[in-house]
């Protein structure tokens, strides 16, 4: 899926800012510079049985409580998804985990839960399905691009695991 042109092709604008390649959050806090955007961690998910899936997205320096979580969306214990998952179903390599990457999912087999403070944000950041690229994108297009892809996002306020960190 070459993800410019279907954003070209839905009249959803961005802007781009290319980095070398960033595989965690803490690494993105180090390379790519200031954005004025949401700074967003995306976390695919599978339930037990690996029936469900479901793309999370949440602040970038959330830790999230999997255990409520999985309570919360009725779901018999959450785990990380494996890589041929997230290769089958997004068509990413690690690291390039994104809201964009529903696109790839044309049979919508993944849930979109979206962190309520995070969607409340003006803009988010969002790899275009590599990690050597960040796109700003405002909130208005980026709900714009979920409908579009069939992917109504659940969202929630998101049981963190303790304290919220910071990252360093």
């Amino acid at each position: 899926m070459d993800i410019y042109q279907f954003l070209k092709d839905n009249d959803i604008s961005w802007q781009r800012y290319d980095h070398p390649p960033v595989y965690t959050c803490r690494e993105a806090e180090c390379i790519v510079p200031p954005l004025p955007a949401a700074k967003i961690k995306n976390l695919f998910l599978c339930d037990k049985k690996g029936n469900r899936h479901f793309l999370l997205v949440v602040g970038a320096e959330k830790s999230v409580d999997l255990k409520a979580l999985s309570s919360l969306l009725n779901v018999n214990k959450l785990r990380f998804a494996s890589l041929h998952r997230m290769r089958k179903y997004l068509r990413v390599e690690p690291g390039s985990a994104t809201l964009l990457a529903v696109v790839n999912d044309t049979d919508r087999e993944i849930e979109v839960v979206m962190d309520k403070p995070i969607w409340e944000e003006k803009a988010f950041q969002c790899h275009p399905l590599v990690n050597t690229s960040t796109l700003v994108i405002s909130s208005k297009n980026i709900r714009r691009f979920l409908k579009i892809t069939g992917h109504p996002a659940h969202v929630i306020d998101v049981p963190s695991k303790g304290r919220a960190r910071s990252i360093p």
